[in-house]
């Protein structure tokens, strides 16, 4: 699974980088790429969970975020709780209409959604990098297909977004990538985004959004750099937490 999430994940990344930087990356133009090489791996088909194990309530939905959502500890021996370290209990971000993100209370349909941000330290010619992790359980497959269609479009409209104040996320580029495209057979779907992270002190360090939807269940995670840190080195941190995490998913949902 982290292997061949990993190879798709990069691959999406090269791809944006060679569209010049243009948001208006369509999904349907993307999927003309070359596929990336499968190093010899066997891919598994996608995910079919148990019926009887799929949320039902908020919960179900609730138990099954926290089991799912990465901790501190869980992305590396060194890495930290941020202040704060989760999200409001019953709410999730969106992006409002003047392209900055809020936390607002979950609609009818979502039964639950966490987020948990974490941080590896500073330490000699390295920045802190900062990462996030997160899962929302949708009451039907549609509803978690529409977040991943929303994910896509958020770019197209703010190309430039705001996370906090004083701080921006810059030339935002976006790769949807369903199942059997490009290799992709790890998710019913997915989607990557790419661009800078500008904070209060004006540096800008490479970003990655990378979501990707099991069923009723999407999972995410965010990446923002630091000095010292290469690019390929974010990314497969942030492809490997996502694996994870869609396994983890996999276990909790699989019949016995």
């Amino acid at each position: 699974m982290t292997l061949l999430v990993t190879g798709s994940l990069l691959a999406g990344c090269s791809t944006q980088g060679a569209d010049g930087g243009s948001p208006r990356r369509t999904e349907a133009s993307a999927h003309t790429a070359s596929p990336p090489p499968s190093g010899g791996a066997t891919a598994a088909p996608v995910f079919t969970p148990d019926a009887s194990l799929v949320p039902r309530t908020s919960k179900d939905g609730q138990r099954l975020v926290e089991s799912v959502v990465f901790a501190p500890g869980d992305w590396g021996r060194d890495f930290v709780a941020q202040d704060p370290a989760v999200s409001r209990p019953g709410t999730w971000a969106v992006l409002d209409d003047g392209c900055r993100w809020e936390r607002e209370k979950v609609p009818r349909g979502v039964l639950a959604s966490l987020s948990r941000y974490s941080l590896l330290p500073a330490g000699g010619s390295k920045g802190a990098v900062k990462v996030t992790a997160v899962a929302t359980a949708h009451s039907s497959a549609l509803g978690a297909d529409e977040q991943l269609s929303t994910t896509l479009e958020e770019v197209l409209r703010c190309p430039e977004q705001h996370p906090r104040a004083g701080a921006r996320i810059t030339g935002l580029n976006s790769l949807g990538t369903p199942f059997g495209a490009r290799e992709q057979e790890y998710a019913d779907d997915s989607v990557l985004e790419a661009g800078q992270y500008v904070d209060k002190d004006g540096a800008a360090q490479p970003y990655r959004w990378m979501v990707a939807r099991l069923g009723t269940v999407v999972v995410a995670v965010s990446v923002t750099g630091a000095k010292g840190h290469t690019e390929q080195e974010l990314q497969q941190l942030g492809a490997d937490a996502l694996g994870q995490m869609l396994v983890r998913v996999q276990q909790r949902l699989k019949g016995k």
